[in-house]
């Protein structure tokens, strides 16, 4: 379909979805610097070979993955015009995506513990890695959340339906864009110390 087709408003949301396309793969292509960054480094000497991912990792693995299809279940209930079933399944995924901020930071503290901080004396490069590519990350889930006050503000100001749902649907998207990318960083940090 050509970009000029159609009316003004469809005009605008296909604008808007392309804009957002774009920052994902300008994310895409960070993050995977970063990893690329991890491998490469990986190399030297002070590299720790063993080590490990901390708990509080898998936990909120698990809670970002449900937060991601407690969103797919607001927007089926948003096609299907159940305004009080959206505004349950949003705050869900929005109090799901404060637990897993706070078992992240959890997951800092166990690293801390095992006695390696960001920098300083008692730093490693590996794990400074990680808390790079984690901080990064919950920086995005930040945006995330703030672009599900939106959405949750609007759907209170009931702008959204079963047919005008574009904010919906672009925060929608970001939000399982930062999911899956955590789904791949996890996977990626678990199982890169056994390929080394």
């Amino acid at each position: 379909m050509d970009l000029t087709e159609g009316t003004p408003e469809e005009k605008k949301a296909r604008s808007k979805k392309m804009m957002l396309w774009f920052g994902i793969g300008s994310l895409i292509m960070s993050f995977a610097a970063w990893t690329s960054a991890f491998i490469v480094s990986s190399k030297r000497e002070d590299w720790l070979t063993d080590f490990q991912l901390p708990e509080a990792f898998f936990i909120s693995l698990a809670i970002i993955i449900v937060s991601s299809i407690t969103l797919i279940l607001a927007k089926r209930a948003l096609k299907n015009n159940q305004r009080s079933q959206v505004t349950t399944w949003l705050l869900v995924t929005f109090v799901l995506g404060v637990i897993f901020i706070f078992y992240q930071l959890q997951g800092f503290n166990q690293i801390i513990a095992d006695g390696y901080n960001f920098t300083g004396p008692t730093s490693n490069i590996t794990m400074s890695y990680v808390f790079l590519i984690a901080a990064v990350h919950i920086a995005h889930v930040v945006v995330g959340l703030i672009c599900l006050i939106v959405v949750i503000y609007n759907h209170f100001k009931q702008k959204y339906n079963s047919s005008k749902m574009l904010g919906f649907e672009l925060a929608s998207n970001f939000w399982h864009f930062v999911d899956l990318l955590w789904v791949y960083l996890f996977l990626f940090l678990y199982f890169f110390r056994y390929i080394i």
